[in-house]
C-alpha cells in the first residue's frame, strides 16, 4: 500500500481470547495467543513487533499469551559479538570439520529437534494451512555434553599402575643403577621425532600461506600466539576451506521476492524439508505438500529493503542453505532485520543427523562478522516455578516501564475503504457498532509506535 512516498504495513487482527490445541502438551484448549494476518510488513515494523514478543509463521504473525498459555514460548536473544562458544559448541564444530576432512560420518543420532506443530487458531483465515502455525525450531546448543577426558585418563592410569604392579611382582629384582635397552619392536623409537596431529599440520600450512601472502603484499605477518584459543570464526572457516574429502559451502539466497538462486534450488530445498518433516515430525507425505512448504517457509510479508549502513544483502527474508558436495543438507529460514537476525525455522537431511546440523547452523549465525549484531531464536519453556516464569514474562512483555505502551488509541492508523486514517477519524465516519474494544486490544499489543505506523484493516 502506497500513500505518497510512504510505504505502510497492512494487517488484519484476529484477537486471541479463545484457547486452542497445544502442539507441545496436546492440551485441547490450553494454547492462547493473539494473531494477525500481515498483507505487507516493513522490516522496521516487524523489528519493533518481535521486540514486543511477536513472531511469524509464513504471513501469520502471532504473540503467545505467556501468562495464560499452557506451554509458554520465549524469545531468546543472543548478542553475536559477545558470544563465546562453550566446549560442547566446539565439539559440534570439530565434529563437522572432521567429517569434511576425513569423509566419515560420526556414529550416533546427533541432536533431536524440538519444534512442534500447534493446531491453528479458530480466528485464523480459512486458507491458512495448519503447519503455518508451526513454532520455530529449537536449537539446544548445549544438549551434547562431552565426556570428561580426565576420567578416561584416571582410568587408564589406574589400569597401567595395576599392570605395572603385577609385572613387578613376577619379575626378578634388578639393581638400582642397572640400565636396560627396550626390547626390539617395543616402546617408542627415540631416534625419530614425536608424532604430530593432523590438525597441527593443517594449522601450520595455513600460517605459512598467510605469511607468504602477506609478504607478497609487503606486510609483515604477526607472530602467531600458540596460547590463544581458536575463535568461533576460526572453527567455522576451517570447515569452509582447505583441502578436504568433502566440499562444504553456505549460500544465502533471498526467498521473498525469490531470487534466481532461490528458484533454481527450490525443488532441492523442498525435498530436504519433506524428508525432515516425515522423519523428525512423523508427518504423512500428503501433509508435506509443496504448497504447504511455500506458505510456511517461503511466503513472507516482509518487504525487501536496503540501507547505506546495513548489510550488503539487504533486509528481508532469506534461506541460508548449507551445501555438501553440491547437495543441500540443511536450510535455515531467517529474517534479516535492522538490529537482529531472526531465526524462523531450521530443517535438515535426516541422513546427516549425526553431524548436529541444528547446533552448527545456529553457531554459524552467531559468528562474528555475521549479518547483524544479534540473533533471535524461539524457545518453549515449561516450568512449575511460578517466580521464574513470572520474571521471564515481565522481561519479554517489557513490564510496566514500556516506553512504547499505548497512550492514545485515537492516533492508531486504520485502512478504511482504501484510505489510511487515524482511528479517531474512522470512528466518526463509521456507521453502526463501534469496534473500539478490539482496536484497543490490538493497539495495546503492538504498542503506540507501531499502532501509528501500521494500517489496521477495517471493513
Amino acid at each position: 500500500m502506497m500513500a505518497g512516498d510512504v510505504s505502510y504495513s497492512i494487517v488484519e487482527y484476529f484477537g486471541g481470547d479463545d484457547g486452542y490445541r497445544c502442539g507441545y502438551c496436546k492440551n485441547e484448549k490450553g494454547n492462547f495467543s493473539h494473531g494477525m494476518w500481515a498483507h505487507a510488513l516493513t522490516v522496521q515494523d516487524y523489528q519493533d513487533l518481535i521486540d514486543r514478543g511477536w513472531r511469524r509463521s509464513g504471513k501469520y504473525i502471532y504473540k503467545p499469551t505467556l501468562k495464560k498459555t499452557c506451554c509458554p514460548q520465549y524469545t531468546i536473544r543472543c548478542h553475536a559479538l559477545n558470544f563465546q562458544p562453550s566446549k560442547s559448541h566446539k565439539k559440534v564444530l570439530k565434529k563437522l570439520n572432521k567429517f569434511i576432512s576425513s569423509g566419515e560420518l560420526p556414529k550416533g543420532e546427533g541432536e533431536p529437534m524440538d519444534s512442534v506443530c500447534p493446531e491453528p487458531s479458530p480466528r485464523e483465515p480459512t486458507d491458512v494451512c495448519q503447519s503455518d502455525l508451526r513454532c520455530a525450531a529449537i536449537t539446544d546448543l548445549q544438549r551434547e555434553v562431552p565426556k570428561c577426558p580426565a576420567a578416561a585418563e584416571v582410568q587408564e592410569s589406574e589400569e597401567s599402575t595395576a599392570a605395572s604392579t603385577e609385572s613387578s611382582q613376577k619379575a626378578p629384582p634388578s639393581l638400582p643403577d642397572q640400565r636396560t635397552a627396550p626390547n626390539p619392536g617395543l616402546g617408542a623409537d627415540l631416534s625419530r621425532p614425536p608424532c604430530r596431529k593432523a590438525k597441527e599440520f593443517r594449522k601450520e600450512r595455513r600460517l605459512q600461506k598467510d605469511q607468504i601472502r602477506q609478504e607478497a603484499d609487503g606486510v609483515s605477518a604477526p607472530k602467531p600466539n600458540p596460547n590463544q584459543p581458536k575463535s568461533l570464526e576460526g572453527f567455522i572457516n576451517e570447515s569452509l576451506g582447505g583441502n578436504a574429502s568433502h566440499r562444504f559451502e553456505v549460500r544465502l539466497v533471498r526467498s521473498n521476492p525469490p531470487s534466481p538462486q532461490f528458484k533454481d534450488s527450490f525443488d532441492a530445498s523442498y525435498q530436504v524439508y519433506k524428508l525432515y518433516q516425515m522423519a523428525i515430525h512423523k508427518d504423512p507425505p500428503s501433509k508435506v505438500s509443496e504448497s504447504q512448504f511455500r506458505r510456511f517457509l517461503c511466503d513472507s510479508p516482509l518487504e525487501a529493503g536496503n540501507s547505506p549502513d546495513g548489510p550488503e544483502v539487504g533486509y528481508g527474508s532469506f534461506h541460508q542453505q548449507y551445501w555438501l558436495d553440491e547437495q543441500i543438507v540443511a536450510v535455515g529460514v531467517i529474517d534479516i532485520l535492522p538490529t537482529c537476525v531472526s531465526s524462523v525455522y531450521l530443517y535438515y537431511n535426516p541422513d546427516f543427523a549425526s553431524l548436529s546440523l541444528g547446533s552448527y547452523t545456529a553457531l554459524s549465525i552467531q559468528r562474528p562478522g555475521s549479518l547483524a549484531p544479534s540473533s533471535r531464536q524461539n524457545a518453549s519453556v515449561s516450568t512449575d516455578d511460578g517466580r521464574y516464569r513470572e520474571r521471564i514474562v515481565k522481561d519479554v512483555c517489557l513490564g510496566e516501564r514500556d516506553a512504547r505502551a499505548l497512550k492514545d488509541v485515537g492516533r492508531a492508523l486504520v485502512l478504511y475503504k482504501r484510505v489510511p486514517m487515524p482511528y479517531a477519524a474512522y470512528r466518526r465516519k463509521r456507521k453502526g457498532p463501534v469496534d473500539e474494544a478490539v482496536v484497543q486490544q490490538y493497539a495495546g499489543l503492538v504498542g503506540q509506535d507501531c499502532a501509528e505506523r501500521i494500517l489496521l484493516y477495517r471493513s
